[in-house]
């Protein structure tokens, strides 16, 4: 089948589309996509059965069922069929192709080429999502806008955000992860970014990208695209030198701004109002964030908002009613405890910033649970040492958890213990949480600081503070 019959079955079935079954729609198209640990084929006619109108699966699968049955003799649910499929026969439901995956693929190209809105693209090491919802909601005072859900920021999270996108919208923010050097280069020939910009670059996935240089190369991927596409415009943050440097290689437009030509200060903060405050000139921000590394998250959406000619006061009144959701910048109150969670994700970049927003803190008592920071390859040990001294130098108690800081202690030939900064380590967020419970004196009054990688769990912690 072509992409363009496909497409036309895709509209018939109001723009749907899924890869899981276990969550498909009524109506949508079921792709059946094939991992190293899975095959969506196996759960091709379950999703018939669920509702699905179509299964796009892999020609030598070997699916045929028998006409109006599938699975295990159940009967099909004609009722979430679109009207001009209705009665047909589970056979003609069927779309066998060579690889659903670059159907998937191709079918989000020729929907966002039919939509023909702006699309900005977004990457960056640190703050990709908080960004990409603050840009989302600024511009949605002016603009129909639609943005990438959660985290669907990588091969497959791309086209399902693409086909996400209804008729009617007027933008798209779409944002793009990448964990080895191609992945960029791969995600904006999908979205096909009109508009760019690349939040920041540090210490992340080291174990895909090699080094920092890496890392760049990778990421100012979206850089070249727009550079080679006329038309195009890359919004710049300047007072990140090494993104500034490359941007200015391209042959496109930019849109620069920083923290001196915005006129932005940083408000104080404390534990009874922990949140970022911000003076941009003479207006003032007052954020649903936790920590003055979200500065540059705010600013580019004031930028970016500006540029497509969104009223200041509009852009502001946005951003201050977004509050942060899965464990990003959020501030939680406890019985006995004020929390700064941000245990989505980490890295070295995101694990300083951290400590020093907690050091900058104005509290009586403060504390870190911070976890292992994931894919840091060779890098690992030296990155998790700097962490440990950075958290000694700041003064901050610490509770650390996972092998790779437990190598690192050993190296740095410090025993964690009550005369020690670093007051104690566990193997798992679950030893973690279980000393918690059993000694809660030692975790009473104070502004506590939770982050680590997501494979670490660190917020299974968070119920016993």
């Amino acid at each position: 089948m072509s992409t363009e019959e496909l497409y036309k079955l895709y509209c018939e079935c109001g723009c749907q589309v899924s890869t899981d079954s276990r969550t498909i729609p009524e109506g949508a198209i079921f792709f059946a996509l094939r991992g190293e640990n899975f095959d969506g084929n196996q759960y091709a006619l379950k999703a018939l059965e669920a509702g699905a109108a179509y299964a796009v699966v892999n020609d030598d699968a070997g699916i045929a069922p028998a006409d109006g049955q599938c699975g295990d003799g159940l009967p099909l649910r004609d009722a979430a069929l679109p009207f001009a499929r209705r009665g047909k026969p589970e056979g003609a439901r069927i779309i066998p192709v060579p690889d659903p995956f670059q159907s998937l693929q191709a079918l989000a190209i020729h929907h966002r080429q039919v939509l023909g809105i702006p699309v900005i693209g977004l990457t960056g090491t640190n703050g990709k999502t908080t960004t990409k919802e603050l840009i989302a909601a600024a511009l949605g005072a002016k603009f129909k806008v639609a943005a990438t859900k959660g985290n669907l920021n990588n091969d497959i999270g791309v086209p399902l955000t693409l086909l996400s996108i209804k008729p009617g919208t007027e933008m798209a923010v779409v944002e793009m992860g990448a964990n080895h050097p191609d992945d960029i280069a791969k995600l904006v020939k999908v979205s096909q970014p009109d508009y760019g910009y690349i939040t920041n670059v540090g210490k992340a996935h080291l174990l895909g990208f090699g080094s920092f240089e890496g890392v760049l190369a990778a990421k100012t991927e979206l850089y070249k695209w727009l550079g080679s596409h006329k038309g195009s415009l890359i919004f710049v943050n300047t007072d990140h030198t090494d993104l500034a440097a490359e941007a200015r290689k391209q042959a496109c437009h930019q849109w620069e701004f920083s923290r001196e030509s915005m006129g932005i200060e940083v408000l104080p903060a404390t534990p009874e109002n922990p949140f970022l405050a911000l003076k941009v000139g003479k207006d003032e921000i007052h954020t649903r964030l936790v920590g003055a590394y979200n500065t540059d998250n705010v600013m580019a959406a004031l930028a970016i908002s500006e540029y497509f000619g969104v009223k200041r006061e509009d852009a502001i009144r946005a951003i201050e009613a977004y509050t942060p959701a899965n464990s990003r910048s959020q501030l939680q109150k406890t019985d006995r405890n004020t929390l700064i969670v941000d245990a989505y994700n980490a890295n070295p970049t995101s694990m300083g910033l951290a400590i020093d927003n907690l050091a900058a803190l104005k509290a009586d008592n403060k504390m870190a649970l911070l976890g292992d920071m994931r894919e840091l390859g060779d890098a690992s040990v030296e990155e998790h040492k700097n962490i440990v001294r950075k958290l000694v130098e700041a003064g901050i108690p610490a509770w650390l958890v996972g092998e790779e800081f437990a190598k690192a202690l050993q190296e740095l030939g410090m025993a964690p213990g009550a005369d020690s900064l670093i007051r104690g380590h566990f193997l798992t967020s679950d030893d973690l949480a279980v000393h918690i419970a059993s000694n809660p004196a030692q975790f009473t009054g104070t502004t506590i600081l939770v982050k680590g990688s997501r494979g670490i769990r660190m917020e299974k912690a968070i119920p016993e503070l």
